[in-house]
C-alpha cells in the first residue's frame, strides 16, 4: 500500500467489542462463541438531541460527525469546535461554531430500511439533488476482483464473530478505511466522519459495502461524493433508481470474479477474463481441499 494513504482497519483487540458466551452446538457439545456488542449512544448537535443509535461502540466521534454530515446537519464549511463523550451517560456531543436547530425537521423524519435506526430522508434528498459526481474516475474489472479479495481476507470482526456489516473506502483496489458496525449505515457514517475530520477528497474514491444496495446506501455514498459503490450483496429497486438519477456507478453481487452493474457502466473498464479467473479460483479451491485431506 502507498504509504501516503491513510489506513484504518478493524482492531480485533479493542476491549468490549465482543463477549465470549457459552452455548451448545448441534451435537450438544459446549462451545464458547464470540458475540459482538451492541450499545445505545445518543448523539447531540450543540444543545439539541438528534438521535440514539444502536452501535458497536468504537469510533464514536467519527460516527457522530459522519452521521451529522450525511444528514445534512453539518457541512464542509462548518467548524467543529469540540466533541465530548460521556461514557457513563453514553452521550456524544458535537459542538460547532454555527447555531443549529433541527427540532421541527426531526419531528417529521422518515425512517428508512437501515438497521437499528433510520435516516432523515428529506434533508438527505435536498443535498443529494444538488450533487454532481465526477465522471473521470474509473475502475477495472481486475481492480473490482482484487478489492473484493483483499476485503474478504482482511482480519475482521465479521470473520471473528459475524452479525456485523463492513464498509470500505478505497482508491481503485487499495483499501484506505475499513469500518464495521452492527448497522451498515453506522459503518458508512464512521467512514464519512473520518473523511470529514481528515479532509479526505471523495472524487477519486470507491466505496465497498457488505450490505445490500438500498436507497439509504446510495444516498449516503452520493452525499459523500464517491462516484463508485460496490457490494457483494444485491440491490433494491429504489437504490438503483437513485443511483441512475445521480449517475452513480452501482455494482452488486460482487463475488469472486462475478458482478452485476445496474448503473454507471461507463466508469467500468472491462480488462479481465472473468471465465479464466473463475477457473483459477476453482483450481485453488480444489488444491486447498486436497492439501487439507
Amino acid at each position: 500500500m502507498v504509504k501516503s494513504r491513510l489506513y484504518i482497519g478493524p482492531n480485533l483487540d479493542t476491549p468490549g467489542l465482543t463477549t465470549e458466551l457459552q452455548g451448545v452446538d448441534a451435537s450438544g457439545q459446549n462451545v464458547q462463541l464470540p458475540v459482538v456488542s451492541e450499545k445505545a449512544v445518543t448523539i447531540f448537535l450543540n444543545n439539541q438531541e438528534i438521535v440514539t443509535a444502536m452501535t458497536l461502540g468504537d469510533y464514536l466521534e467519527e460516527l457522530a460527525v459522519g452521521f451529522l454530515f450525511n444528514q445534512n446537519m453539518i457541512t464542509k464549511q462548518d467548524k467543529i469546535e469540540q466533541i465530548e463523550y460521556d461514557e457513563e451517560l453514553s452521550v456524544i456531543i458535537v459542538r460547532t461554531d454555527r447555531k443549529t436547530n433541527f427540532e421541527e425537521k426531526l419531528q417529521s423524519k422518515i425512517r428508512t430500511s437501515g438497521c437499528a435506526q433510520g435516516t432523515i430522508y428529506g434533508d438527505m434528498m435536498d443535498k443529494f439533488e444538488s450533487i454532481v459526481l465526477p465522471k473521470k474516475t474509473t475502475i477495472s474489472t481486475s481492480q473490482i476482483i482484487n478489492l473484493s479479495r483483499k476485503i474478504n481476507t482482511t482480519p475482521s470482526l465479521y470473520l471473528k464473530a459475524g452479525a456485523i456489516h463492513g464498509c470500505v473506502l478505497a482508491v481503485a483496489d487499495e483499501p484506505m478505511i475499513y469500518m464495521e458496525d452492527i448497522g451498515r449505515h453506522n459503518a458508512v457514517d464512521k467512514i464519512s466522519g473520518v473523511m470529514f475530520k481528515n479532509k479526505i477528497q471523495a472524487n477519486d474514491k470507491v466505496f465497498y459495502t457488505t450490505g445490500r444496495l438500498t436507497s439509504e446506501m446510495v444516498l449516503k455514498t452520493v452525499i459523500m461524493g464517491v462516484p463508485i459503490l460496490i457490494s457483494r450483496s444485491g440491490f433494491t429497486e429504489a437504490g438503483v433508481s437513485l443511483a441512475r438519477m445521480a449517475g452513480l456507478t452501482l455494482i452488486g453481487r460482487a463475488r469472486g470474479s462475478k458482478f452485476v452493474a445496474l448503473s454507471g457502466n461507463e466508469r467500468i473498464i472491462f480488462d479481465a477474463n472473468t471465465n479464466a479467473s473463475e477457473q483459477i479460483n476453482e483450481q485453488r479451491s480444489v488444491q486447498g481441499r486436497f492439501n487439507d485431506a
